[in-house]
């Protein structure tokens, strides 16, 4: 199992500007995100012999890191399209690339979709063109991180949840809220850590929107001014108590088995592995609700292999293959018949992949924009590009 997707702070700065025109959670329709007029693919022709992706690592795998993990080779042989793959250690990066248009897909995220979107980078796809779509669980479709209006910009891949974990032996009594790494936090100074992204800053919205309902917080990615500065003064008070901000899933492991990390953001695989390798976790969805991921394979708007893309589309999305994929990555599978594939059979009830109302309590990641997602058109609501200047400065 290889697992790197980092969203570290970038000096890309420039290339956040785009995050002022996306962005969405909650709901089919990305408001105030107004796209090019875009068409989708209407057939699949002959394939061209080759296709170009951007990937998180462990999505696209040939058997070089690992001879277990290999589903290139397959498609290479089924289709004649020969894989060409790039590794992006952010969502960041992926957006840069795409932007060069040397690449055809890539597998993005929430905090990158829409940026693609918006710009005009990725275009809508056909969905009918995809036959694997069908079996893709409901709660991946149409959603505010992939779709406008009803219009779908890509394939789900997969889904995760950001956890609590806390180590059973030295957090007591059971935590239940995120109080334990916010307004709690000091109990644990020095060994309490949390997830190195400016995303996170949607954790701390999340946590206020239902500790201080003063500030009437909707939508923890559509922040006005005052409610962003109460976010970002939070994260500022809970840094005195940080112990180290994580990116890498090995480094966390390593910290609750040795204690130097109590409590926590985390994954469901980080969580498994910990307690596999004798760390005494538990992790959860606290009752606040929690964040998460969803990532969609998105096709470029002037993709110079586009059969070939629609075909690594489908390929990606089939059961067997997404269920390799899944596991391998350490996430919930998009297709619902990837379940049955899955060489551990508690795979998905562990991930949680067809529960839809866990799902319901899971925000996922999207890109803040000036347009304020949650609907309000009286207040501007902060861009990402702040929250990346704001991330480091909570940092210090």
């Amino acid at each position: 199992m290889r697992l790197t997707r980092t969203l570290q702070v970038t000096a890309a700065a420039a290339l956040l500007v785009a995050a002022t025109a996306c962005g969405s959670s909650g709901g089919s329709s990305s408001g105030g995100l107004n796209p090019p007029d875009l068409k989708a693919q209407s057939e699949i022709g002959r394939t061209e012999g080759q296709v170009d992706l951007i990937a998180w690592a462990g999505y696209v795998e040939d058997g070089s890191n690992d001879p277990k993990a290999d589903w290139v080779s397959g498609f290479e042989k089924q289709t004649g399209c020969q894989v060409h793959s790039k590794v992006a250690a952010s969502s960041d990066e992926m957006v840069k690339l795409m932007k060069t248009g040397e690449y055809d897909a890539v597998s993005a995220s929430g905090d990158a979709s829409l940026r693609l979107i918006a710009s005009g980078d990725a275009a809508p796809v056909n969905t009918s063109l995809v036959p694997n779509y069908k079996d893709v669980f409901s709660g991946l479709k149409n959603g505010a991180w992939n779709s406008v209006d009803g219009r779908m910009y890509g394939i789900p891949h997969g889904r995760g949840a950001n956890l609590l974990m806390y180590n059973t032996e030295k957090v007591t009594p059971a935590p239940t809220s995120w109080s334990a790494v916010f307004d709690d936090a000091a109990k644990y100074k020095g060994h309490v850590t949390a997830y190195d992204s400016p995303i996170y800053i949607a954790d701390a919205a999340l946590y206020l929107k239902a500790t201080r309902p003063g500030l009437k917080i909707k939508n923890p990615y559509a922040l006005d001014q005052k409610q962003f500065d109460a976010a970002v003064a939070l994260l500022k008070k809970q840094n005195a108590s940080i112990g180290e901000y994580w990116s890498d899933y090995l480094k966390e492991i390593s910290a609750f088995k040795s204690g130097d990390s109590v409590v926590g953001t985390t994954w469901q695989v980080i969580a498994g592995l910990a307690a596999s390798e004798g760390a005494k976790v538990k992790a959860f969805v606290p009752k606040e609700g929690s964040t998460g991921w969803s990532d969609t394979w998105m096709v470029y708007a002037k993709a110079k292999h586009p059969n070939c893309a629609y075909k690594w589309l489908n390929w990606i999305v089939s059961p067997k293959v997404n269920a390799q994929v899944a596991e391998y990555f350490g996430e919930a599978p998009a297709n619902a018949k990837a379940c049955a594939e899955t060489s551990d059979k508690n795979f998905c009830a562990t991930y949680h992949a067809g529960d839809e109302s866990y799902w319901k309590n899971i925000a996922f990641w999207n890109t803040p924009i000036e347009q304020c997602l949650d609907g309000r058109t009286d207040v501007t609501c902060v861009p990402y590009a702040k929250w990346v200047q704001a991330w480091t400065e909570i940092k210090g």
